[in-house]
């Protein structure tokens, strides 16, 4: 059934964010991560993210910053361990090490390439709250020619630094969406996590 380019368009952006430098960490305090931390960590987050998107830097360009916010302000080891899914149990350390490293530059790649529909777009954070062991921050975004969309990011310490690890895009989780993309390339690598570190720095 074909998607609705709509929707894509929102997941994509949602993506981007992830890829983006979205997950932004901050130096630890003595005290536990609060909402209003949380807040203003997303804040940052929108922050720098929007500022390269309407920088007016070519494609290639704004790529090249996402990926680098990504490997300065993501926790990518975990989060490439959650996309990769049940293999990574049974992948070496090496392996791991350069899969992220792989996934890193292949996520950054692929939502890069879409951040020119999304200039002159803003988010707005409206609230939050706690959930369990991590902190959900409320924001809407507007995107020309489009009707505002929620946002919802997860946000905790628990690596010993404040930062932001998954996005909820109009009920899509985009972490485990991302888990089912990287599952199926696998699939098709018949598992072998080598092949697939291979193809996604081609990708």
């Amino acid at each position: 059934m074909p998607r609705d380019p709509m929707i894509v368009s929102r997941r994509a952006f949602g993506g981007g964010l992830l890829a983006g430098g979205a997950m932004m960490m901050v130096p630890q305090s003595a005290a536990a991560l609060s909402l209003d931390e949380a807040e203003v960590l997303i804040g940052k987050a929108v922050g720098d993210v929007t500022r390269i998107i309407n920088s007016g830097k070519s494609e290639s360009a704004m790529q090249g910053d996402f990926e680098r916010l990504f490997a300065r302000y993501a926790d990518v080891p975990t989060i490439a361990r959650s996309a990769l899914g049940p293999a990574a149990r049974s992948a070496s350390k090496s392996q791991m090490s350069s899969f992220a490293k792989a996934y890193q530059g292949y996520i950054s790649r692929k939502y890069g390439r879409r951040f020119r529909e999304f200039i002159g777009g803003r988010i707005e954070v409206t609230g939050g709250r706690a959930i369990k062991s991590y902190f959900e921050v409320v924001s809407t975004a507007y995107l020309q020619g489009q009707a505002p969309f929620e946002l919802r990011w997860h946000v905790s310490d628990k690596s010993g630094k404040s930062l932001f690890f998954n996005i909820i895009i109009e009920g899509v989780n985009m972490l485990a969406s991302e888990r089912t993309e990287i599952g199926a390339l696998l699939d098709k690598r018949r598992g072998d996590i080598d092949a697939l570190i291979a193809d996604l720095q081609r990708l």
